[in-house]
């Protein structure tokens, strides 16, 4: 059985992600098997928990994924750890809205069974913080505080303020300070942290950069934080339950992979849930990574191809320099055969992407209009999406859960875009068409958690093996 924590912040930017990568290396060095898991849709700090932690990280949210889904998902990776690290997202109690808990760092926390760390940022405070901590135990009676690790401490006296303030907040413990400090100073940029990938590419000495921050991370907590005293305050983490919920195993011949689905995967398309690649497994698919910034063309014998998000905005100038991949991605679309395309991999098929300085760059062409970077966010939040037209995520009408966070915005002639691919709505009821959906193409801005229609999964593996056994068309409108 092992130990389990929620690590969750008072508010975005108080370190909870520094403190988070900086525990995982950490016990990793003391040779304690980590799993580390992220609360909310995010895709960046997962990359950098595998990199600290040396596993993958997968993403829990409380609704884009099913209860016993997301129990399921998180057994299935948790047990055979020593210790599992879920970080929590925003503050501890911001979720999808501010009437409900759903999507909150709480709501997962309570659902799992698990005590949560509060990380506060204690910068220019002294017994304020007394206030905000007791505020955050008592606002919900069913979750367990373990306790309190103040980050940005000043100096010694600057702590000794901190923890005689702790004093009267009784049932909350300080179980670290962690002192203000430009060396561990994770770098940022539009959608948040510099990704796993970029920071191995660019930081000086490549991947041996990134190391050297998660090791500097890694000696900043153990000395503020009492790392064993930690582990002891934990409870063991009995699994049995969570078990229950896992589904039954799919039959051995329905598991069998049959059909070939090309994924994009390199440091411009990096935003995708480990879920999605599972349940597509599932379903009988065989993922064959490649990149459209390195490879030449795309792998031989796919029946179909699934282009994930991430910052092709970055990378305009090589994904355009690569015309031999521009142009087998644009014969793969031709042909007819199912792709699926998410934010920056929608982007990437439309004829160009016109960057944060004004530069044009020339894409895949599969469909029209394209990509504008602004300098200001155009959309973020949870998504309900509804699928406008049959299609390879199934017929009209199918729904999604997911969410929609880019600084980019299509632009296309009037009635150019021709069939939206979704009608989305937002957590406050509004609606938006998003994407295109032409043939046996379905992209848009929306990324899709797959375990909030698993049928879905079912239905792209579906339209792959039909395209590949028959040379027909994958759906039935």
């Amino acid at each position: 059985m092992p130990k389990a924590l929620v690590l969750a912040g008072t508010h975005s930017g108080c370190g909870k992600t520094s403190a988070t990568l900086g525990l995982l290396r950490a016990l990793r060095r003391r040779g304690l098997r980590m799993q580390p898991f992220k609360a909310g849709p995010d895709f960046i700090d997962p990359g950098l928990h595998a990199a600290a932690a040396g596993t993958p990280s997968h993403n829990l949210d409380t609704w884009m994924q099913p209860q016993d889904a997301l129990r399921s998902l998180f057994a299935r990776h948790a047990r055979g750890a020593d210790v599992v690290v879920v970080e929590g997202v925003m503050g501890l109690f911001d979720g999808r809205s501010g009437a409900d808990e759903a999507g909150s760092t709480a709501h997962l926390a309570k659902l799992l069974g698990l005590p949560a760390l509060l990380v506060v940022d204690a910068k220019s405070q002294a017994r304020s913080v007394a206030a905000l901590a007791q505020g955050f135990a008592r606002f919900d009676p069913g979750l367990r505080l373990a306790g309190v690790i103040f980050n940005r401490v000043g100096s010694a006296r600057h702590e000794a303020i901190l923890r005689e303030a702790m004093d009267l907040v009784p049932g909350v413990s300080v179980l670290g300070c962690l002192r203000r400090s430009q060396a561990v100073h994770l770098p940022s940029r539009h959608l948040g942290l510099v990704t796993a990938q970029d920071a191995a590419c660019e930081a000086e000495g490549c991947a041996a950069g990134l190391e050297a921050t998660l090791e500097a991370l890694a000696d900043w907590v153990e000395q503020g934080v009492d790392i064993s005293t930690l582990l002891d305050a934990l409870p063991d983490l009995d699994l049995s339950a969570f078990l229950a919920d896992e589904p039954a195993p799919v039959p051995r011949a329905a598991a069998r992979s049959d059909v070939r689905i090309g994924v994009a995967r390199d440091r411009a398309f990096c935003f995708l849930y480990e879920e999605n690649l599972r349940l597509l497994a599932q379903a009988g698919a065989e993922a064959v990574f490649f990149s459209p910034l390195s490879d030449a063309a795309l792998p031989e014998e796919l029946a179909g191809l699934y282009l994930p998000g991430g910052y092709p905005e970055l990378s305009g100038r090589e994904l355009s320099a690569n015309a031999s991949m521009r142009a087998s991605v644009r014969a793969f679309c031709a042909a007819g055969k199912p792709v699926w395309a998410e934010c920056g991999g929608y982007m990437y098929l439309l004829e160009e992407l016109l960057d944060g300085d004004g530069v044009a760059h020339a894409l895949c062409g599969a469909l029209p209009g394209r990509a504008v970077l602004r300098r200001k966010r155009a959309a973020l939040g949870y998504r309900e999406a509804r699928t406008l037209a049959a299609g390879p995520l199934g017929p009209a009408g199918t729904v999604l859960r997911g969410h929609e966070f880019h600084y980019s915005e299509y632009e296309g002639g009037a009635g150019e875009a021709g069939q939206a691919a979704f009608a989305l709505t937002a957590s406050d009821g509004t609606e938006a068409l998003d994407g295109q959906a032409s043939g046996n193409i379905v992209g848009g801005y929306f990324h899709a958690h797959l375990a909030s229609n698993p049928q879905a999964a079912q239905a792209f593996v579906a339209a792959c093996r039909s395209v590949a056994g028959q040379g027909l068309p994958g759906f039935v409108g």
